[in-house]
């Protein structure tokens, strides 16, 4: 079976890592490495990592609760995303960053229930969300990112609802100025 250039680089890690932990030399590295590169079967590849450790990643639990009271709650950089999200904030501030997360699946679920708050979801590239199921009472709910039903993208869905009272709810995409990103 052919390997795409994804799987390359998953490869090249698992190298890099073998380099830090003393298994491998820095010329043995470079050997593997321009194998791997070259590569263009799972069969090809298997001489260059047959004799390191397999390591698994542990797989995400699949509800993420964030309670919020009185206080800013930032999730940034890499993480891996569970299937759901159970958001509850008083009074707080909440922001998760999925820019740099690692999915495991195509879609996530968001359950928001949110008093007098404010809750920023920054979506990856080609993400699409669906907000139409937020129940809003003297809220606002503002969304810069196409609908599920208005995008037939390859991305990341996410279904985001729950109730809203007093509060807001922002999904955009990472905002960028120059090599300034927020």
């Amino acid at each position: 079976m052919r390997i795409s250039d994804a799987e390359r680089e998953r490869v090249v890690a698992q190298l890099n890592t073998a380099v830090a932990e003393g298994r491998l030399t820095l010329s043995e590295f470079e050997e593997r490495v321009d194998g791997v590169l070259r590569s263009r079967t799972f069969g090809e590849i298997e001489p260059f990592v047959g004799d390191l450790p397999v390591r698994t990643p542990a797989s995400a639990p699949d509800l993420l609760p964030i309670r919020n009271r009185s206080s800013s709650l930032k999730r940034q950089g890499r993480w891996t995303v569970p299937r759901r999200i159970s958001i509850s904030t008083r009074a707080g501030a909440v922001k998760l960053d999925f820019t740099e997360a690692v999915f495991l699946q195509r879609e996530v679920q968001i359950d928001i229930e949110a008093r007098s708050s404010a809750v920023d979801l920054v979506l990856p590239a080609g993400a699409t969300a669906d907000v139409d199921q937020i129940d809003n009472h003297a809220s606002t709910v503002k969304t810069k990112v196409p609908a599920v039903y208005d995008a037939g993208g390859e991305g990341v869905v996410f279904r985001i609802n729950g109730e809203l009272r007093s509060s807001s709810v922002r999904v955009r995409y990472q905002r960028r100025f120059w090599w300034w990103r927020w």
